[in-house]
Formats: structure tokens, C-alpha cells, sequence
């Protein structure tokens, strides 16, 4: 039975006017639920498959962005991310898992263009690793799957380009091999990442969270198996990612900060070690306290005093140009956390797997225990206020990986329009120059009082299409959605995947648009041979032998 209990009598105070919403996949359910803090389920998504792991909601209150297991397996892999809208029509489908080259896992991250960022495998022979200086006593089996990290810009329904990618496989250096090229002090070198530390398995490192800051066009990645944050710099191109120079920082792709385990580059020892298999690191957003600061769900797993787990936030020491100081033969700072939460009995709050947290911006942090689908709130003095237990799928199974609140709606601004548009266009084996047909629909969700000019702007460029109407004027909330008719004309090439997207905008206001995805095949080129011609073409051989016989012997 779904459990939700308000834990303090004074509730109302640390919170705003309105309630929001939590957002979060259970871990072993094809379910995606939206739930009011009470505990009722506002909306639900439906999936093919089990998440892989995580899930969020796009900034329009309506779409879903969530990683997808495409292929069954373990340890946060994924292989693919669905984009899916409030009536469950699926708008982007992109795999990114080929068996033994590349498989995305855990995390994802959506850019202010609209682009995403994904944690994935790369996969590395044993001669490949011991090439780059891995001791082979840490090689368990013949491969090695450090991470990597794509840039991913859609452009159709199952399609999307790579146009921006960083590889760990770049940034090595280690000490134990000095005929390859690597080799070096690893002591000297903290923006490079030592291929013999950590881990004998062949998941290496375990990246299971991916975080970006615009305002410093930075990374924060979470590396589970070094006890690690790590921040690089995006403003790369793919080659200086590849490099130590380039970017904004200079650096290229070498890692600019990195914080909770100081023995990972020789600038500590076991003492110095603050996290403990941690997750979900993620900048303070804007307008929360503490915004800027990071803050880390640390698991906590095998501490030196037990195992329990921690909500942990720091102040990186950066300045206003994204550069991080260190002091030369020490370790990055700060020395200590600035915020901590743990239960008052430690061991009362351990997830020894997945967990997240997220800063709210009236002060108060929404933890995610996720091994035991527990939900809470807690404030800044640390007092548990709200307090949630997932029932889905089962209450005996209901590990969720990590959690997202969504802040309460605000109402539309009176005279304001807001364009939506519905549906999608599918057309399959469709001969080469055929027309095919289509509807999708254009409704206006804004304020009272408002009236939406709207026009398709963009739409594939193969080809040929017609849309009416292809615009209209003073669209109103109360009106029925406009049903637009499409037209196309399939491109003359046998055997291919057309895709790509219609695009709809508010002609008053360009960036209130929406897309209609397309999807086109045509068939592969048809070889007719059917059996009962040939054996007539055969006989007609012989009724021409025979009358050549009778028309020699008849002479």
C-alpha cells in the first residue's frame, strides 16, 4: 500500500503556495508515473521497456525524456532513449548499442538546444588495454569498457547525429608499463585518469550520473567505481576533447576538477576518502540555495565506520570563469563538505545501490533511498518533513534509480497563446513517386482571451509535400483543434528510411513550436519469378520446335 505521511506538524511553513509534482521510473516496471505529493498518480507513460535508468520531464510539463534497457541487462545499461508525449505518442526512438562496440548506460542529459548528452561503453580488447598500460593482473576476461560520453542532435524519429563525443580512452596515464606512451607520474598529473586504478571488472568505472552547467559550459560526471566526481569542459570541439588543449579552459578534454576520493590521482590515502560508491551528482540549479554548489547522493557503501548512506553538498573552489584552483602537491578542495544529511541513527538511511537528491528552492532537499523506494523531504536543519514509499510494481520490488520534482504549473498568462499540435505520420512500403496521406492536428492550450497565428516553417526535404491549410489566424483555447491534411509524394529510391519532422510555430512568437514526427519506407526493388510463367515459356519453346519439325517434314 502506497505510504505518504506529512512527518511535521509544521509542514505548511517550508513550503510554497502550491505543491509540486515527482516524476520517477521504477526500476523493474515499463511504467513512468507523475504523482502528487499526496500520493495520487496524476499521469502515467507507458513503455516497451524496462528504463535504463533514468527519466525526466522536458521543460514543457507534458514530455518525457527516459533512457531504455533495448537490450535485457544489468548494471544501468541501457542502449537507447525515448522522447514521449503526455498521450503516449513516441517522438524520438534513438539506439545507440551495437553488441561489443558501444552501449549507452544509466544517465542521460538534456542541452538548452535541445540536443542530449549520454553516458555509454566503448569496448576495448585485453591487447588493446594492455597496449595502454593495463596491468593484465587487472583484467578480468578479454575486454575492458571505459566510458565515453556523446553529444546527440535528433533529426527524425529514430535518427539522430553525434555531433559532439569525449573519451576517457584519451586522458590515461599510468605508471606500471614505461615503454608505452602514457607512461608518467600519475602523481604529476590529476587531469589524467590512471588506467590501473580501481576496478579489475571490465565496467572500469561505472559512470552512472551526467549533470551540465550552462552558465560554465562544463560536465560533472559521477564515477562510481573511483569514488569520483569529475568535471571536464564541453566548449571542445570533438577534436580538442580528444586533446589537452582547447576549449575554454585550455585543457582540452582533460579533466578539470575532480573531488571525493584523492588517491585516485596519489594525493591522499583511505583517510581522505569522502565518497563511498556515491551517485547522482548534479549542480544546484538557479534561484535554490546554495545554487552553483554540487551535491551528491553518497551510498556510503563499506565506510571505514559502516555502511550508510549520505546527502552530501560542497562549494568546488571555482572562479567566475570555470577554472578550479589547486594547490600544487596537494588535492582539490574544499577539505570538507559545507552541508551533510544523515539519519540520526546512520544505518536507518542506506541504499547500497542507486539514489539521487535534489535541491528545492525553498531550502529543502527531496531524497530518493532508491533500493527501497523511499521518497523524503528533509529541510536545511536537516528534519525530515515528508516521507513517501513507491508501491510500484510491487511494494517488495520497488527500487527506483532516482527521482525529479517538477515544480507546480503556473496558469497561462492571460492573452497568451500556447501552441500544441498532435500526432504523428507513418507510412510503410510505400512505392517509389506514390502519394501517401495524413492528418495531424493544431490546437491552441493558452491563456483565456488568447488567439494563436500559427504556420508549419519547416517540414523534410525529400519529397513532395502539401499541407492545408499550411497556417491560420486567431486559433482560440476554446476553439477545436485545426486538423491539417498532408500530402507527400514518396521519393523514387527503393529500399530506405525517410525521416524527419513538420514543424509548427506561433507566428508571434517563434520558440512556442512543436513538431510532428515523420516516418517513411519504401520497399526493396521486386523480382517477380513465379513458376507456372517459366513452365509456359517452356512449352512454348516446344510448340515452336515442333511446328519447325512439321513444317521440313510436310514439305
Amino acid at each position: 500500500m502506497t505510504q505518504t505521511v506529512n512527518l511535521n506538524q509544521n509542514y505548511e511553513q517550508y513550503v510554497f503556495m502550491d505543491e509540486g509534482q515527482i516524476l520517477f521510473a521504477p526500476m523493474y516496471s515499463k511504467t513512468t508515473y507523475l504523482i502528487y505529493k499526496n500520493g495520487e498518480v496524476n499521469h502515467t507513460w507507458s513503455s516497451d521497456y524496462w528504463p535504463g535508468e533514468s527519466v525526466y520531464m522536458l521543460d514543457d510539463g507534458t514530455t518525457i525524456l527516459r533512457t531504455i534497457k533495448k537490450v535485457p541487462s544489468g548494471a544501468g545499461a541501457g542502449g537507447g532513449i525515448e522522447k514521449v508525449t503526455w498521450d503516449g505518442t513516441k517522438i524520438w526512438d534513438f539506439t545507440y548499442y551495437t553488441s561489443g562496440d558501444y552501449f549507452s548506460h544509466h544517465d542521460i542529459e538534456l542541452l538548452p538546444n535541445g540536443n542530449v548528452l549520454m553516458i555509454a561503453w566503448e569496448y576495448k580488447t585485453r591487447a588493446e588495454a594492455i597496449a595502454a598500460g593495463r596491468n593484465p593482473n587487472k583484467l578480468q576476461g578479454n575486454t575492458l569498457r571505459p566510458d565515453h560520453i556523446i553529444e546527440v542532435e535528433p533529426t527524425g524519429p529514430t535518427s539522430g547525429d553525434i555531433v559532439w563525443e569525449w573519451h576517457v580512452w584519451n586522458h590515461l596515464v599510468q605508471d606500471y608499463d614505461p615503454t608505452k606512451d602514457n607512461y608518467g607520474v600519475v602523481g604529476n598529473h590529476p587531469e589524467l585518469i590512471d588506467i590501473n586504478f580501481g576496478s579489475i571488472e571490465a565496467d572500469w568505472l561505472h559512470t552512472n550520473s551526467i549533470d551540465y552547467n550552462e552558465e560554465l559550459d562544463q560536465i560533472l560526471l559521477s564515477v562510481n567505481n573511483f569514488h569520483e566526481i569529475w568535471i571536464i569542459d564541453h566548449s571542445t570541439t570533438t577534436e580538442e576533447a580528444a586533446g589537452h588543449t582547447g576549449g575554454n579552459s585550455g585543457k582540452g578534454g582533460d579533466i578539470l576538477y575532480r573531488w571525493g576520493n584523492p588517491r585516485a590521482y596519489r594525493a591522499g590515502n583511505t583517510g581522505n576518502q569522502k565518497f563511498y560508491n556515491q551517485h547522482d551528482a548534479t549542480w544546484i540549479e538557479l534561484r535554490c540555495p546554495g545554487e552553483g554548489n554540487i551535491l551528491v547522493f553518497n551510498n556510503g557503501v563499506n565506510r571505514p565506520d559502516g555502511s550508510y548512506s549520505s546527502v552530501e553538498e560542497i562549494e568546488p573552489p571555482v572562479d567566475s570563469n570555470g577554472n578550479y584552483y589547486l594547490e600544487p602537491d596537494s588535492s582539490y578542495g574544499p577539505e570538507e563538505q559545507i552541508w551533510i544529511y544523515t539519519a540520526e541513527n546512520p544505518t536507518d538511511f542506506y541504499s547500497n545501490y542507486v539514489g539521487g537528491a535534489q535541491r528545492l528552492s525553498n531550502g529543502n532537499t527531496l531524497i530518493c533511498e532508491g533500493s527501497k523506494g523511499k521518497f523524503f523531504e528533509v529541510t536545511l536543519e536537516k528534519d525530515k518533513i515528508w516521507e513517501y514509499i513507491n508501491p510500484y510494481p510491487y511494494p517488495s520490488i520497488n527500487d527506483v534509480f532516482k527521482i525529479q520534482y517538477i515544480l507546480p504549473e503556473e496558469p497561462p498568462p492571460p492573452e497568451e497563446p500556447n501552441l500544441d499540435c498532435i500526432g504523428s505520420l507513418s507510412w510503410v512500403n510505400v512505392d517509389g513517386g506514390a502519394t501517401v496521406h495524413g492528418v495531424f492536428q493544431v490546437k491552441n492550450i493558452g491563456g483565456p482571451g488568447s488567439e494563436l497565428d500559427w504556420e508549419i516553417s519547416e517540414y523534410p526535404n525529400w519529397g513532395e509535400w502539401t499541407f492545408t491549410p499550411e497556417s491560420g489566424e486567431n486559433l482560440k483555447p476554446e476553439d477545436k483543434p485545426i486538423t491539417v491534411q498532408v500530402t507527400a509524394v514518396a521519393p523514387n529510391e527503393q529500399n530506405k528510411v525517410f525521416e524527419g519532422y513538420i514543424t509548427v510555430i506561433n507566428q508571434e512568437n517563434p520558440e512556442d513550436n512543436d513538431v510532428i514526427p515523420v516516418h517513411l519506407t519504401t520497399p526493396r526493388k521486386r523480382t517477380v519469378n513465379l513458376p507456372f510463367l517459366e513452365h509456359i515459356k517452356h512449352h512454348l519453346k516446344l510448340f515452336q520446335i515442333i511446328k519447325l519439325l512439321l513444317q521440313r517434314f510436310g514439305q
